[in-house]
């Protein structure tokens, strides 16, 4: 089992940052891959950022790249997400998520979920 928890999360104006926190718990040997997933009222739970837990090779939505960066730190257990020039569009709830096997864009991939943290972002 591995256990995830978010932090990081909260109210941004447009344009702003924020840096978002997963802690990663347990059998975390076993993990390939870390990624970060967001969802939006009414909307489905969509593939942000990527990171090879081994390697650290990264991959990103095509709505984020060039403004978020995945980063991990195997010796803490944790991986980041940092957001710059953040848009309304980015508000959500943030998953973290890690995958026994190469996780790839798709939820479903992912055996393990955090809680979930915040991030609202204020025209």
């Amino acid at each position: 089992q591995v256990q995830l928890v978010e932090s990081g999360g909260g109210l941004v104006q447009a344009g702003g940052s924020l840096r978002l926190s997963c802690a990663a718990s347990g059998r975390t040997f076993t993990i390939n891959t870390m990624g970060w997933f967001r969802q939006a009222p009414g909307k489905e739970r969509d593939f942000v950022a990527g990171i090879l837990w081994s390697g650290g090779a990264t991959y990103y939505a095509d709505s984020v790249k060039g403004r978020f960066t995945i980063s991990r730190d195997n010796a803490k257990n944790t991986v980041y997400l940092q957001m710059n020039s953040l848009k309304p569009e980015d508000a959500g709830l943030y998953y973290c998520a890690a995958s026994l096997g190469y996780g790839g864009r798709n939820y479903g991939t992912y055996a393990y979920w955090g809680q979930g943290t915040q991030v609202t972002v204020s025209s």
